[in-house]
Order: structure tokens, then C-alpha cells, then sequence
């Protein structure tokens, strides 16, 4: 059933995971790549279009609808302006690894493109950051399997363990995402009702 629903829909959910988040749904994927039910070159392929292409879009919402974007959200704001200091600094840097720094997968191409840096720049060398995280993310949780199953043995049996554990990791993440937005936003509802 797992490998029927992965060959139907594994590739698609991959591209929107990738496209909206990212790193959760990756290493799941790379890690039913090593089990055999994807294929690992496809894997990071797909990654890479989904990180690719959802980074674009928030980079051109950002240039043009930036600010009013980040104001929606408080945690966004807070983030947002931190990340315009760090492009400011080292903008290239910022663009070629903010995917790596964990938090900042939406905001910072928002705030890029905010920040006016160079469209075709930006294409090229967000471009080059995205296949280095693909790759890299892909392979490392490949591989993160056959170190399971050097330990575990054989990892069949522990398989659904594993895709759950992966999952409730995601989960987790998200909900704890969640919380900090949340009192994200109360403290800045605290500052703008003090005079």
C-alpha cells in the first residue's frame, strides 16, 4: 500500500512539501529512497524544482508586496527585519544558504526581495543554493538509512517505526513553530498598546 501511494503521489508531495517547507519532507523522502520505494536522483530533483520554485515566488512577493506581507504577521515582522540586517551585510552569503538556517525558509526571500536585490542574481544564485541543499539534504538522509540499518539490522521491520518517528519529528517542529509565532505576536501586541 505505502509503495502503491508513493508511486501515485510520493513525487507531488514531495514538490508542495518542498515548495511550502521543506527540510521534514526531504529527508522522509531521501530516507524511503534508501528503503527503495523512491528513487534518490528523482528525490533530489523534485526537491530542488519544489525549493526552487516556492523560494521564487516569495522572493517576487516580496518585491512587490514586502512589507505589507511581513505586517500580516508579527513573527514575520520580527524576522523579517532581522533578516534585512543580515542581507544588507552579507547579501550573496544570505542567499545562497538561508535555506540551511532552520526558521528562515519563507521569510528570508521575502525579505530578499524586499531588499531590492538584483532579480536575475538572485534567480541564478538561489538556483545554486537550492541544488546544494537538494543534494546534500538528499543524500544525508539516504544514508542516514543504511546507518540504520547498520545498527538496527534489518530496517523492514522497524520501517514504519521509522516513517512515524520522521513524521511525529515534522509535527513537532511545526507545532513548536506555531507557539513561538504565537508569542511572537503577543509581545508585539504588548509593545504597540505601550505608550
Amino acid at each position: 500500500m505505502l509503495q502503491h501511494f508513493l508511486q501515485n503521489f510520493g513525487y507531488l508531495a514531495l514538490f508542495l512539501g518542498t515548495f511550502l517547507e521543506g527540510e521534514t519532507i526531504l529527508v522522509l523522502a531521501g530516507f524511503l529512497a534508501f528503503r527503495g520505494y523512491m528513487d534518490i536522483n528523482l528525490v533530489m530533483l523534485v526537491a530542488f524544482l519544489g525549493s526552487y520554485a516556492g523560494d521564487q515566488l516569495w522572493y517576487f512577493l516580496g518585491r512587490r508586496h514586502g512589507r505589507r506581507l511581513l505586517a500580516r504577521k508579527p513573527r514575520w515582522q520580527t524576522m523579517g527585519d532581522r533578516a534585512l540586517e543580515h542581507i544588507r551585510k552579507h547579501p550573496d552569503l544570505w542567499v545562497l544558504s538561508f535555506r540551511f538556517v532552520y526558521g528562515l525558509r519563507t521569510v528570508m526571500p521575502l525579505a530578499i526581495g524586499l531588499s531590492g536585490y538584483p532579480p536575475r542574481r538572485y534567480l541564478i544564485l538561489n538556483g545554486i543554493g537550492a541544488i546544494v541543499w537538494a543534494v546534500a539534504l538528499g543524500q544525508a538522509a539516504y544514508h542516514f538509512g543504511a546507518v540504520l540499518q547498520g545498527v538496527l539490522g534489518n530496517v523492514k521491520k522497524y520501517e514504519l517505526w521509522v516513517l512515524g518517528a520522521l513524521l511525529v519529528l515534522g509535527a513537532a517542529l511545526w507545532i513548536r513553530r506555531r507557539i513561538k509565532a504565537a508569542r511572537i505576536a503577543r509581545r508585539a501586541e504588548q509593545q504597540e498598546k505601550q505608550p
